[in-house]
């Protein structure tokens, strides 16, 4: 698939989200199978994403940090677009796709004027996936399958 149309970049807009802080909205009608956006930022190490956004028990961990390879994350804080705004859902409209060392954005299914973009994050922790662990990515979707954590399945 090719990158971005730049002319479905002007259809998206980042405003208040009520998922969680900012959010990135469709501002007209979006088919499913648009590539919508690449997510943008520095190419840095997995060890320098863990020097730049350290995991503190018991407090809600938040980065901007996209795994790109087994070696390198980008960091959409830094130089990133507004990619870096699309919240997590367990019920996403949209999926990431790596493609010759990129990571875009696609719709999974027709998006409406007005909807907010989602991706199911499916974050990976080292560590064994327990309760507590959970509690450090909360979810606040809010879809009816929700699983109350950002965390995909244990490894």
């Amino acid at each position: 698939m090719p990158r971005p149309d730049p002319r479905t970049r002007r259809s998206l807009e980042v405003r208040r989200s009520g998922i969680h802080g900012k959010g990135v909205y469709a501002t007209g009608p979006i088919p499913a199978g648009t590539r919508l956006i690449e997510y943008r930022g520095e190419h840095i190490s997995h060890a320098e994403g863990d020097r730049r956004y350290p995991v503190e028990e018991g407090v809600p961990h938040h980065t901007f940090l996209f795994v790109l390879d087994e070696d390198t994350v980008i960091d959409g804080a830094r130089g990133g677009n507004l990619s870096r705004w699309i919240n997590h859902s367990c019920d996403p409209n949209c999926e990431s796709v790596w493609e010759d060392g990129h990571v875009y954005v696609d719709a999974v299914r027709d998006l409406a004027p007005g909807e907010e973009l989602t991706m199911d994050y499916h974050l990976v922790a080292e560590e064994p996936h327990t309760a507590a662990l959970a509690r450090e990515y909360p979810c606040r979707c809010g879809a009816p399958a929700c699983r109350g954590t950002l965390l995909g399945e244990n490894r």
